[in-house]
């Protein structure tokens, strides 16, 4: 099994990124319905969130496979790497924004837009930052310690909140989801630095990844069919 994952691994990338992105495709649909019931706008942010991480697997596992890069510059290359990573930190900030919106905005002031506004603007500019320089560097250093300091942040805020309302079960699922995430973030960044990407690690990275999904998913899907 071990070595058909070796000789097979485009293919496992191909059905990973697949599997993560329709996933993430039922969560914006079914977090935009909670939104339209709700009119929360902490869930608007919670569906941008993964909006962009639907975009990230999407520009990582299907337009950097080798049948697009065997007709394709390695510019473009270069240019799907910056914008798999841009996508991937501009997920991450907005799942933060939708546990922080209240503290952030405020509420004498009404947003059209919940992708864009002065606030949402500085995690766009951190994230085409921190991008930017690990395309400079070839490398994904500033992506995995910002991930994992932000994983840390957000499992802490979730944690809070949980304690704030513990019979809130869609927190609970959060807190896991975040703990789950917190973990395939360290792993990733131990099997760049000191296992150059064992495909062992991989694998448990891969499934970590969509445990995190999955449960976002079954929270999601929960909520909804309660309303």
């Amino acid at each position: 099994m071990y070595d058909w994952i070796i000789q097979n691994k485009d293919l496992m990338k191909i059905f990973y990124g697949l599997i993560i992105s329709l996933i993430c495709l039922v969560i914006v649909l079914k977090s935009d319905r909670l939104f339209r019931l709700s009119m929360h706008k902490g869930i608007r942010y919670f569906r941008n969130a993964f909006f962009f991480y639907g975009l990230a697997f999407v520009t990582r596992y299907f337009l950097s496979t080798p049948f697009f890069l065997d007709y394709l510059s390695l510019i473009y290359h270069f240019r799907i790497k910056f914008l798999f990573e841009f996508f991937l930190v501009i997920a991450g900030f907005f799942l933060l924004y939708s546990l922080l919106w209240k503290k952030i905005e405020s509420q004498k002031i009404a947003y059209s837009s919940s992708l864009f506004n002065s606030y949402i603007l500085i995690f766009y500019l951190m994230a085409f930052i921190i991008a930017f320089i690990d395309y400079l560097w070839d490398s994904y250093y500033l992506l995995f310690y910002s991930q994992f300091i932000l994983f840390i942040i957000l499992f802490i805020l979730s944690i809070s909140k949980l304690y704030q309302k513990p019979s809130a079960g869609f927190l609970k699922i959060y807190s896991i989801a975040m703990l789950c995430g917190l973990a395939a973030w360290l792993l990733n960044a131990l099997a760049g630095i000191y296992f150059q990407w064992n495909y062992t690690a991989l694998m448990i990275i891969y499934s970590l990844n969509i445990i995190v999904f999955l449960l976002f998913l079954f929270g999601v899907i929960k909520i909804t069919n309660s309303r």
